[in-house]
């Protein structure tokens, strides 16, 4: 059996006011290979964007991976280690502090993808304080604003150049 390759996949999502326009970036990176990817929404949440980059980059890996996934979101990264696994056990609701009754999951679209996605590959989640040190995750932060802001997507470049 083959070694998978290990891959780095850091992330950012924006929001320019919370919902609305939002923007995802993330950058992967394989030995000297790096690639940066980025898209938009008219209408988000911040926590969306979040996710839509962690998926955006799993899903741009055409083969398994072990993949350590660098992210400035508590929601992403609890959301994957501690919360999802009892999310799908209790069919998707969870019990809401002063709320009756149990509630549906917020963005259980996604976090579906991001189950299924999270299947395929070995995935590592690494919390960095966002707006901080990291360097990626600040490019991260640069392309996913201007994304939100100008509502472009890396897709949509490749197509027009």
């Amino acid at each position: 059996m083959q070694t998978p390759k290990e891959v780095t996949l850091i992330t950012d999502g924006a929001c320019i006011g919370n919902p609305g326009p939002g923007g995802w970036a993330c950058i992967l990176r394989f030995g000297s290979y790096q690639r940066e990817l980025f898209g938009s929404e008219p209408t988000s949440t911040n926590n969306r964007m979040e996710l839509q980059a962690v998926i955006a980059g799993l899903s741009a890996l055409k083969e398994p991976c072990s993949v350590t996934v660098t992210t400035d979101s508590k929601y992403v990264k609890d959301g994957l280690t501690e919360w999802l696994d009892n999310w799908k056990r209790n069919n998707w609701v969870r019990k809401v502090k002063g709320l009756p009754g149990k509630q549906p999951i917020k963005n259980r679209d996604l976090w579906e993808v991001l189950d299924t996605l999270k299947t395929k590959h070995s995935v590592n989640l690494v919390w960095v304080k966002g707006h901080a040190t990291h360097s990626d995750n600040n490019r991260c932060d640069k392309l996913a604003t201007m994304a939100a802001r100008d509502q472009l997507s890396s897709d949509s470049l490749r197509r027009s150049a």
